[in-house]
């Protein structure tokens, strides 16, 4: 274990010492030990650098676990500006804004007993914190006791080092708005439940959890709302327990967790994931998972700095969704249902959000992880069936937040990558995609806001009761499009594929001839007045006209023609770099992150920190001047990503932006998922080896690559010279050999012709 502990030591202190250096690795043997979990960290409600918490889980598990430094109940549970912990947290929070659901938490206390949070949180610093995906450790100075975790999907395993003392005691915070414990002391054992949540619950939710210690307890107290008491058994708005022993220096107590959503019983039988492992085997297990995954992308010749900011992304882009079944007595998979509170069969996952993922993770999912996916639309058929909608915030069930309708998206993308050959109720998927494109919802986030004007007007009017109307529409027709290409490959009646098709060039009803930009329109026709194009929210979602104008996805050229042509689009892609920026924020009454995170980025109104305009960059593969695309690519990874805890340049959100990153260093990116696809940027590394499902790879070759070096002047795909400017799925997922000729200079001479562009609608014959 003190190998490890140096190895680890020695790669964080290189990865601080090279930031700025040019030393180039080669190999990477354990990618697991790149990753920083802590990435992100540095964050607050007014700034977020990542908006992330470290994570100590395996890859989509149903139970993270995380050290606890902020108070009960905020989504800023873990910052790294913080210097207490006050506890070590089960956690389903898929971001700060959307906040936890079913957590409880477990605090090792010496001296006087003591539970409350601020009473028994302890000082710690991060010289003497180990961060891994599988594994934290920390010790805690106010109590002189090394807390270290590793988990399972569903369990977990906890080891405390305690000093020689007659009063050591372990805090079980069940938190509040409901909550139970029970101390089984002949068992050593302690079960309870949590119902603490954000909302998106029914009624009957609640997180059961048990705990099984190796040591008898001398000491069995419980508290109810902050009163301690004998009684082994509590029920009460806010429950905990206490149990304590004496300990020898360097006395070691292990306690093994687990948690259901389904009963108790199912807590004790996901339990079992940790088998007859000790801390040490289960830990090593945990770190051969996560090599196992990360080491399917593998690259070569990159700093240490990139090597750890790749992974660290990697690493984050297999969180979400999380798993939110579990497998019965019988081995039979089961959830608890966060629509209806009933316990079905089959697959679910959730704690995602459609707005931010359908962009990146996603496609993602469906390159690399095909089978995963088709759970994961498995579960999608379950939730339509269970809410009678697909949700396009899930944590765990419905929420009411962002805008569009693109589970479209991600169903449409996951059938036509895995071109049928996964048994899931695709016709149940489909009839919900149409169900939630022509029906406003029970709140605003499911279904379509705005359904009926949408339909009948071809957009969504702002003066209507509804905000984000232009955003809404922009989204609402990539959608149709995604529906478009479902309907096409399940046969359905040409009238039904003509509608969608149609729909899907709605987004023209919004483009103002006077701006070149896309503009609200009220239901009379009258543009938005007045009007300025850097006015963030209103007519658009966390974002302005510069940002959303280029939600086009799917049929880049008919903008292109709206514009006026190639020239003009090139040249309203430039502006968004070389304007200032400036911004309006008069509908939020004040400056929100995502502003603040453009305006100190130093990019313009390029503001890769937030979702709608992370796509831009890639544009300038549809206007002939590709060269641009791989400088701008090149400039967003050096520069809005780095491997330490103000890594991000704005939220992370489950996953989307590790992704876009992810996909941006192996050089390409889905601009339009539910295509073919995949449109090009510039490798970053030296060489990259993308190890496929099917047993096959994807190679990605570009020797020439460094610090300078970030133009493309010639490719070639399986030796055969290529001047397009988009890859297809189709054909990566045979097997590829990729060979870049790079340069410090643009070649001016490649992709310039019409034939190189990637897909758009309005080239279909």
């Amino acid at each position: 274990m003190k190998k490890t502990f140096f190895n680890l030591i020695v790669i964080v202190s290189s990865i601080q010492l090279s930031l700025a250096q040019t030393q180039q690795i080669h190999k990477v043997d354990s990618p697991v030990d790149w990753v920083n979990p802590l990435m992100g960290t540095d964050s607050s409600p007014g700034l977020s650098t990542g908006n992330t918490y470290p994570v100590i889980a395996l890859p989509w598990g149903m139970n993270f676990w995380t050290p606890q430094t902020g108070k009960m109940g905020h989504g800023w549970a873990y910052t790294y500006d913080a210097n207490k912990i006050k506890g070590f947290k089960q956690t389903h929070q898929p971001s700060p804004w959307m906040n936890d659901y079913g957590q409880f938490s477990i605090m090792p206390v010496t001296g006087k007993v003591r539970f409350k949070e601020e009473e028994r949180e302890s000082w710690f610093s991060h010289k003497a914190e180990i961060a891994t995906p599988y594994y934290y450790s920390v010790y805690l100075a106010d109590h002189n006791v090394t807390t270290e975790i590793t988990p399972t999907e569903r369990a977990s395993r906890f080891r405390f080092t305690f000093p020689e003392t007659e009063e050591a005691s372990i805090v079980i915070d069940a938190f509040d708005r409901g909550s139970y414990v029970k101390i089984i002391p002949e068992q050593q054992k302690i079960i309870g439940y949590t119902t603490r949540n954000s909302g998106g619950v029914p009624e009957n939710f609640k997180n059961y959890f048990v705990i099984e210690f190796d040591t008898p307890f001398e000491i069995s107290k419980t508290y109810n709302d902050g009163n301690l008491s004998d009684a082994l058994e509590v029920k009460s708005n806010h429950a905990g327990a206490v149990i304590g022993f004496k300990t020898k220096k360097g006395q070691i107590v292990n306690a093994k967790v687990s948690s259901s959503f389904i009963s108790h019983d199912q807590a004790e039988i996901n339990l079992k994931e940790i088998g007859d492992n000790d801390f040490d085997q289960l830990k090593e297990k945990g770190k051969e998972i996560w090599n196992k995954e990360l080491k399917k992308i593998e690259i070569e010749g990159a700093t240490p700095a990139q090597i750890s900011t790749f992974y660290s992304c990697l690493y984050r882009s297999l969180l979400f969704p999380r798993k939110f079944f579990e497998y019965d007595v019988n081995g039979k998979i089961v959830h608890y249902s966060p629509y209806n509170g009933e316990i079905r069969s089959g697959y679910m996952f959730t704690d995602t959000g459609f707005w931010d993922t359908f962009r990146s993770l996603f496609p993602f999912l469906n390159l690399m992880y095909p089978e995963l996916s088709a759970q994961m639309q498995e579960g999608l058929s379950n939730a339509y069936d269970e809410s009678g909608w697909l949700p396009e915030w899930a944590s765990p069930g419905l929420r009411n937040i962002m805008v569009g309708n693109n589970s479209a998206s991600v169903v449409s993308d996951a059938y036509l990558k895995s071109d049928g050959s996964y048994k899931y109720n695709i016709e149940n998927l489909y009839e919900a995609l149409t169900h939630g494109a022509n029906n406003e919802g029970p709140m605003t986030a499911v279904g379509r806001a705005g359904a009926p004007s949408y339909n009948k007007l071809g957009y969504v009017p702002f003066d209507i009761g509804i905000n984000e109307t232009a955003a809404r529409t922009l989204e609402y027709a990539y959608d149709d499009f995604a529906i478009y290409q479902l309907a096409k490959a399940l046969k359905k009646p040409k009238k039904e594929i003509k509608l969608y098709k149609k729909r899907s060039l709605n987004y023209k009803n919004l483009y103002d001839s006077e701006h070149k930009l896309m503009r609200g329109k009220d239901s009379n026709g009258n543009w938005r007045t007045p009007f300025s194009p850097f006015d963030w929210g209103g007519d658009f979602t966390e974002g302005n006209s510069w940002h959303y104008s280029w939600s086009v996805f799917h049929d880049m050229q008919g903008l292109i023609d709206l514009m006026g042509g190639q020239e003009v689009f090139v040249s309203q892609l430039d502006k968004v770099f070389s304007l200032p920026p400036i911004f309006g924020d008069k509908y939020y009454g004040g400056v929100i992150h995502e502003i603040r995170e453009m305006q100190i980025a130093d990019m313009g109104q390029y503001a890769h920190g937030n979702q709608p305009i992370q796509h831009m960059i890639y544009l300038y593969n549809y206007g002939g001047q590709p060269w641009k695309t791989q400088y701008w690519v090149r400039e967003t990874m050096n520069r809005m990503y780095n491997p330490n805890p103000d890594g991000y340049c704005g939220d992370e959100d489950n996953g989307q932006t590790s992704a876009w990153y992810v996909f941006s260093a192996m050089g390409f990116y889905p601009v339009a998922p539910a295509t073919d696809q995949y449109v090009l940027g510039a490798p970053l590394f030296k060489k990259t080896t993308v190890h496929l499902n099917n047993g096959k790879k994807i190679v990605i070759n570009a020797e020439d690559n460094n610090a300078d070096n970030r133009y493309i002047q010639s490719m070639k795909i399986n030796g055969t010279k290529y001047s397009k400017n988009w890859l297809s799925f189709k054909e990566l997922v045979k097997g590829a050999v990729l060979d870049f000729d790079m340069s410090d200079t643009p070649n001016k001479q490649r992709g310039i012709n019409k034939s190189d562009y990637p897909y758009s609608l309005s080239n279909e014959k």
